[in-house]
């Protein structure tokens, strides 16, 4: 059965030094922290790398963020993989629950998860179901 689950939520995004710096780096990685209220009630800890490129508006980002906390009453953890792109000011942005992350209440989790943002209020929309875990 599919469900969904909508609320708001906070990020503070930090730099975060990279491994190894080439030059004329482009890349940067940034420790993600997120509050999610709503549906979901979980706080989420995760890092991203980002590239821009010389062409205003374009860009890309792939990160992974772990989240903890309550699901529509259901208690437990999953892993987010996130993959966006910006073509010249274009968004395109697909973010997974990753397969089988689910842990105690929220084992067999899949889904999806939308972002958007409304006057500078972060919103998150999570079409989710549970798989039979084996």
């Amino acid at each position: 059965m599919n469900r969904h689950a909508t609320g708001t939520f906070e990020v503070k995004l930090n730099p975060l030094d990279l491994a190894e710096v080439g030059a004329g780096e482009t890349r940067g990685r940034i420790s993600i922290n997120k509050t999610f209220h709503g549906d979901l009630e979980a706080t989420s800890i995760g890092e991203m790398l980002s590239a821009m490129t010389e062409v205003k508006g374009s860009a890309g980002y792939v990160a992974m963020e772990r989240v903890v906390g309550t699901l529509q009453g259901r208690q437990g953890s999953f892993v987010l993989q996130h993959s966006g792109t910006m073509n010249r000011g274009e968004p395109s942005l697909s973010v997974t629950v990753v397969p089988d992350s689910g842990t105690a209440e929220l084992a067999g989790l899949s889904g999806s998860l939308t972002i958007t943002i409304r006057e500078g209020v972060h919103c998150y929309g999570l079409d989710y179901r549970f798989d039979d875990v084996a």
